[in-house]
C-alpha cells in the first residue's frame, strides 16, 4: 500500500503522536523508541482499513487518545474510550508545537489534513504529490473533493511542504507551490472541469 506514517511532535520535549497506525505498529514503536519519543496520542486522517488498522494494537501498548472527525468516528467503535472527535478548526498542542485539523471531506466524509506550525501539511488521502484521492469509493464526493482542494489547501502559502499519506510519486514530500504550478488536479479552472477530469465524466 506504500503508506505513510508520520510522527508530529516536540524535539525538545519529546512528546509525538502518530498519524494514522497501520500495518506494522511493532516497527512504529521501535521508531520512536530510537529517538527517545513518548507517543502521547494518535491522528487519523480517515478511517479506511490501511490508515487504521494498527490503532488497536497500538492502545494495547499505550493508553493513548485517538483524534477523529466526527464525521468518521463511528466507524472507529472498538476505540471508543479513546476517541476525541474534532472539527475543522480545532488545534492541539504536542509539547510546544501546535497542530490544526483541517476538514477535508471528498475521499471520504471525515478526512481531514494536519497543518503543524511553520507551514507543514499532512495530507492523508486528499492531496497527494500530482495527484489527489479518489472520489470513487463509498462515501466520496468529488465535488467535496474540488471545494477541499480549492477552497481550502489551496490557501494555504506556497512554501507550506507537503507530506502526502501515500508513496506514490518519484519524491516523498513536496511544496504547496510546487503542486499548483504541476499537479494536474489542481489546474481545474471549473468544478466542471474537475469532474471529467477526476471522475471521467
Amino acid at each position: 500500500m506504500e503508506n505513510f506514517i508520520y510522527f508530529i511532535g516536540d524535539g525538545v520535549t519529546k512528546e509525538v503522536v502518530v498519524v494514522d497506525p497501520a500495518w506494522d505498529v511493532d516497527a512504529i514503536v521501535r521508531a520512536a523508541e530510537r529517538e527517545d519519543l513518548k507517543i502521547t496520542g494518535a491522528f487519523v486522517t480517515h478511517t479506511h482499513f490501511d490508515h487504521v488498522n494498527g490503532i488497536e494494537s497500538l492502545l494495547n501498548r499505550f493508553d493513548i487518545p485517538v483524534y477523529v472527525h466526527t464525521a468518521e468516528a463511528e466507524f472507529l467503535s472498538g476505540a471508543a474510550s479513546h476517541l476525541r472527535k474534532v472539527e475543522s478548526g480545532a488545534k492541539l498542542t504536542i509539547g510546544s508545537i501546535e497542530t490544526e485539523f483541517i476538514h477535508t471531506p471528498g475521499h471520504t466524509p471525515g478526512s481531514q489534513c494536519f497543518y503543524v506550525e511553520s507551514h507543514h501539511l499532512i495530507s492523508g488521502d486528499t492531496l497527494f504529490i500530482r495527484g489527489c484521492g479518489r472520489c470513487d469509493l463509498p462515501g466520496g464526493d468529488p465535488e467535496q473533493m474540488y471545494n477541499s482542494l480549492t477552497q481550502k489547501l489551496m490557501k494555504l502559502p506556497d512554501e507550506t511542504i507537503l507530506y502526502p499519506g501515500h508513496n506514490y510519486a518519484e519524491k516523498v514530500t513536496s511544496t504547496m507551490g510546487d503542486e499548483r504550478r504541476e499537479n494536474p488536479f489542481l489546474q481545474s479552472t471549473s468544478l466542471h472541469h474537475f469532474l471529467r477530469y477526476r471522475m471521467g465524466k
